[in-house]
């Protein structure tokens, strides 16, 4: 083949066809610039998009632990409240045995002020029990008349100018658990 053929074979010279297809030689240093500025764009897209899917990942796995902490609380404040009314109801039965043991005592037993006696016992030891479990009666006598502990269920001219606006009487006692009132004390108040 002569060096004329080969010149204007499109085999043997692929720009001789298609001038069109540049090669990184043949490329100006602005079209050079902007490949090189595309390739690196392309480059840090995919970091962006190898950083978005470990991030995407980590929070996937934030959000499982996260699911997995609230159910393990739940789980411990379930078996805490068990465990505590258990312990509540375990403090408890040295005084129903001793009120079995009343019991039986005033069966066999013609000595009343004994009996009494026994269940003043009783009693002071289930009032410790209540405040070892911080729950405390509200106080009524000679109080004034609140909202916030008492429960008004009369009326009752007052004796005295003194006494109105206060507790005359209290018809059933009142109970806080710490700060919070589980019953309200029934008073009759005077006015």
């Amino acid at each position: 083949m002569s060096k004329k053929h080969q010149k204007n074979d499109p085999v043997a010279d692929p720009q001789a066809e298609n001038p069109t297809i540049k090669t990184e030689e043949n490329l100006t240093e602005e079209e050079q610039a902007t490949v090189h500025a595309e390739e690196e764009v392309e480059k840090q897209l995919e970091e962006l998009r190898e950083k978005c899917a470990d991030l995407a990942d980590k929070n996937l796995r934030m959000m499982a632990e996260f699911d997995n902490y609230r159910r393990r609380t739940n789980k411990e404040k379930l078996e805490l409240m068990t465990t505590a009314g258990e312990r509540i109801f375990r403090d408890m039965l040295p005084l129903i045995d001793d009120f079995e043991r009343a019991r039986q005592a005033m069966l066999s037993t013609d000595d009343i002020a004994a009996v009494r006696e026994g269940i003043d016992l009783i009693y002071q030891k289930f009032i410790s029990f209540l405040e070892k479990n911080d729950i405390h009666q509200i106080e009524t006598e000679n109080a004034d008349f609140d909202t916030e502990y008492h429960e008004a269920v009369t009326t009752f001219p007052a004796p005295s100018a003194e006494q109105k606006g206060k507790v005359i009487d209290c018809t059933q006692k009142g109970y806080t658990l710490g700060e919070k009132v589980i019953r309200y004390a029934k008073v009759v108040v005077g006015e």
